[in-house]
């Protein structure tokens, strides 16, 4: 099912202002890695948001993201403090590495693994 409006606006909210916290007032969960907050994506009524992170250098990323789910209730009240005039209850957050990248690196090397040999001349006047 895709998002309505509502969760879009709701997701793009959090996903900015859980990058504020990260910049500003939550420095230690990236330790020398660049915390990047990939994608947010509400539940229908707003009270759950799944969030995705990818941290650069991915040495570690599992430990900070663990320290990080040990502590959501911290970041949960700094989202709170930020946004509470804007809505009626403050979600619910659950983490998770996005690992699009990596997927993305493993395809591209699939691909240039592959020993496809150049087109003959009569196969490029067939496709031509």
């Amino acid at each position: 099912m895709e998002e309505t409006t509502r969760q879009k606006k709701f997701s793009r909210l959090i996903q900015k202002e859980l990058s504020s916290i990260f910049q500003k007032e939550a420095k230690e969960y990236a330790e020398g890695s660049l915390l990047t907050v990939t994608i947010v994506r509400a539940s229908v009524d707003l009270s759950l948001v799944k969030v995705y992170l990818s941290f650069f250098p991915k040495e570690k990323s599992q430990e900070k993201l663990e320290k990080l789910q040990k502590d959501k209730f911290m970041i949960k009240k700094l989202l709170g403090e930020k946004i509470r005039k804007e809505v009626r209850i403050i979600p619910d957050i659950v983490f998770f590495l996005d690992d699009t990248y990596d997927e993305a690196e493993k395809i591209n090397n699939l691909i240039d693994s592959l020993n496809i040999p150049p087109a003959t001349e009569d196969e490029e006047e067939n496709y031509a």
